[in-house]
């Protein structure tokens, strides 16, 4: 897809970042892996080993500091002898480590994370910008990636006064209810909005479009604007207003959001910053 045109804005130029070499980037969805290996002879991939890592590590979420063994026996559906061993193991391998009689997630799964390289080097490229739209706006900035039906926040910054909850870096949200996900979804295949609707427009708050016509109106202008103003569909009482960046010029790549509470909302007033920043994403990405 084509970014949209905005000749009003060429002059503009916000902070400048050096281009990051070797980066391949798409808008690409990503496909659900086969559920059988062949190499296993049609075996059910969780009765591998990873295949039972795979939900004790998925059993914690963002609001869990530690679990104990019966949490993530339930969690998991692993037998407990079972999932005490493995556990023992990501033990020793730095994946979990031990919390009195509980466990939680190890310090090696974040260097791990780290060295994503597609993902870090383009939060590399976008906290320049981010810290320019937080100087200016004093608002809460996000930048986030598509991955299947959701988003992802690739980086988030905020002034003390700005959104510390229902987001954070690396957290999910639907594609549906945010504007970081409407913009993206307005610019990706028609494939991918047909999925969405397939998934379910289930309501987050009373504001959410859950009806499919709106939702595909509200895409039809984003694709005409170029811009988004989501108001309260995700939380009550704050408003988000987003813009798609393409790398280049052409390749989507995720989309750049400035939130804030309705009340102290001005999109007016911030769609110039927050598209000039979109546009010096897309150039140092080029």
């Amino acid at each position: 897809m084509k970014a949209p045109a905005d000749a009003a804005l060429a002059g503009h130029h916000a902070l400048a970042a050096p281009a990051p070499q070797g980066l391949v980037l798409s808008a690409r969805r990503a496909e659900p892996g086969p559920e059988r290996s062949e190499e296993a002879g049609g075996a059910d991939s969780m009765n591998s080993v990873l295949g039972k890592v795979r939900p004790i590590l998925e059993a914690f979420t963002s609001d869990d500091a530690a679990l104990s063994l019966a949490e993530l026996v339930r969690r998991s559906g692993a037998a407990k002898a079972t999932v005490h061993r493995l556990a023992q193991e990501l033990v020793t391998w730095g994946l979990l480590e031990r919390e009195g009689c509980d466990y939680r997630l190890g310090l090696r799964l974040f260097e791990l994370g780290q060295r994503v390289h597609r993902q870090r080097i383009l939060r590399e490229a976008v906290q320049p910008y981010m810290e320019d739209l937080l100087l200016i706006t004093r608002e809460t900035i996000h930048f986030a990636i598509h991955d299947s039906l959701d988003v992802v926040y690739l980086d988030k910054i905020f002034p003390h006064r700005g959104l510390n909850a229902e987001s954070r870096v690396a957290g999910r949200l639907p594609l549906y209810c945010t504007g970081t996900g409407k913009a993206i979804l307005a610019f990706s295949p028609p494939s991918l909005f047909v999925d969405v609707v397939r998934g379910g427009l289930k309501p987050i708050t009373r504001h959410t479009v859950v009806s499919p016509g709106r939702l595909r109106a509200q895409l039809d202008r984003i694709r005409e604007e170029g811009i988004i103003l989501e108001s309260e569909e995700i939380r009550l009482g704050y408003a988000s207003l987003a813009v798609p960046v393409f790398a280049g010029g052409t390749t989507l790549v995720g989309a750049l959001s400035i939130t804030a509470p309705t009340y102290r909302m001005d999109a007016t007033g911030y769609a110039t910053a927050l598209r000039t920043a979109a546009l010096g994403i897309g150039r140092s990405l080029a």
